[in-house]
């Protein structure tokens, strides 16, 4: 980098000049973030995150500045203490919408792009557009349109919530478009998503769910993984399934799978109820998990789960085993109405979403951001641990080690909270999402 300059100040970010320094160089800008600073395993109270065009160039403690390269000492020491908290630009594996938009409704580019960005603003910088329940025609089409704004970028990839589902356990599937497992309409939407397909929702009991010629074999051959859920099923189905995941996926190796552990579409919700007598398969999803099977989804948006059911799971089975997921629907970050959830009706109340016709709760209507929060400051779960299942568990199910973490090399995908977690600047790319 070649006569650097002072510290540039934008005239539109003088009130933010004291936490930020841009030091603009030849052919590249380096841009100094300083605050606290959480990393996958610790919390640096004083730290920095230097972003150099779309990655990030250096992070760590403002005491080892030092030993840092000249042109990143530099840019850091311009930029002045602040009671900012920087975090890792947060990972959403089950989304289907927000800012009015749905996924499972999108008919354009635009459309799509108004939940991606309505999610982005908060915060969540990898995100899975989420189908629902549908017609074999339209979840194709979907997949299609969805896959072109994965080939761009925009989107991490594609979560299939069905058709293989249960009836007894839809919630707000439709239920007119469940139908059993067909592992041939599954390798045509591999196919439609062109390897974007990152999970597909599935019950257990369902015939041809798991074992050989299944759904779940040809979703581990196409690169995807099996999240099993809506579920009726009882333990032994639950069982069998998560035993096929590990063994399929130990099969399948690193060259092919995504990553080497299914997936539990957002735990309790969509389940039969765990009762001694009747257990059905939470047990068995948790028993899993806290083995290093499965990863748990959990909803901790504070209206699917009680705070403290988030925190007994996670102290149960360690944080290693989580994912904190929004199951947000195009209400996200709008005002109560009638919104529309693929082919089902739903109506706005209070922020909690419901199916018009039933009592179905039709999604969610928070920012992964939001549940971070709830976990901290509701559930009393360490700030360095929300984050993590924000962020960085999510990156290992994409099979991303690019994001979801602060570290030198990582994508420059980075969020500024204030200090009750709400986001004030977040960076995409290396770029200031506006």
């Amino acid at each position: 980098m070649r006569s650097a300059g002072p510290c540039v100040v934008r005239p539109d970010r003088v009130d933010r000049a004291r936490r930020t320094c841009t030091i603009e160089g030849v052919n590249e800008t380096l841009t100094a973030l300083r605050g606290r600073v959480v990393l996958p395993d610790s919390l640096l109270e004083d730290g920095a995150v230097v972003l150099r065009r779309d990655r990030l160039a250096w992070v760590g403690p403002v005491g080892d500045v030092p030993r840092a390269p000249e042109d990143v000492a530099r840019v850091v020491a311009e930029a002045a203490p602040s009671s900012s908290t920087i975090l890792p630009g947060l990972v959403d594996v089950h989304c289907h919408g927000g800012g009015g938009a749905s996924f499972p409704n999108a008919k354009t580019r635009g459309d799509a792009m108004t939940a991606i960005l309505e999610h982005r603003r908060h915060g969540t910088t990898s995100l899975l557009g989420s189908c629902v329940t549908a017609a074999p025609d339209a979840l194709l089409a979907r997949a299609a349109l969805l896959a072109d704004l994965a080939d761009e970028g925009e989107l991490a990839g594609i979560h299939f919530e069905g058709p293989f589902v249960s009836h007894e356990r839809k919630g707000a599937q439709d239920g007119t478009y469940i139908i059993d497992p067909d592992p041939e309409l599954t390798r045509r939407l591999l196919a439609e998503s062109r390897g974007h397909a990152v999970t597909m929702t599935l019950a257990p009991e369902k015939p041809r769910a798991f074992g050989e010629g299944s759904v779940a074999e040809a979703l581990i051959r196409g690169g995807a993984l099996p999240s099993w859920g809506h579920t009726d099923s009882r333990p032994e189905a639950a069982r069998g399934a998560l035993e096929y995941s590990r063994m399929a996926l130990d099969a399948a190796g690193p060259a092919t799978r995504r990553s080497p552990r299914a997936t539990v579409t957002h735990l309790f919700n969509g389940m039969r109820p765990l009762h001694h007598r009747d257990p059905g398969p939470i047990a068995e999803f948790v028993s899993d998990a806290a083995r290093g099977g499965a990863i748990v989804e959990m909803i901790c948006d504070g209206v699917h789960l009680d705070p403290s059911v988030v925190r007994d799971v996670y102290e149960t089975v360690g944080r290693e085993q989580c994912v904190f997921i929004t199951d947000a629907m195009a209400a996200a970050g709008m005002a109560d109405g009638e919104y529309q959830l693929g082919p089902q009706a739903v109506t706005v109340r209070e922020g909690v979403a419901r199916l018009t016709v039933g009592d179905s709760i039709a999604g969610g209507t928070a920012h992964l951001l939001d549940c971070v929060r709830v976990a901290v400051q509701r559930a009393g779960i360490p700030l360095v641990d929300a984050v993590f299942m924000a962020s960085a568990q999510g990156a290992s199910i994409l099979g991303d080690r690019s994001v979801g973490r602060l570290e030198a090399g990582a994508r420059a995908d980075v969020v500024e909270v204030d200090a009750d977690l709400r986001p004030s600047r977040v960076w995409w790319h290396g770029e200031a999402v506006d």
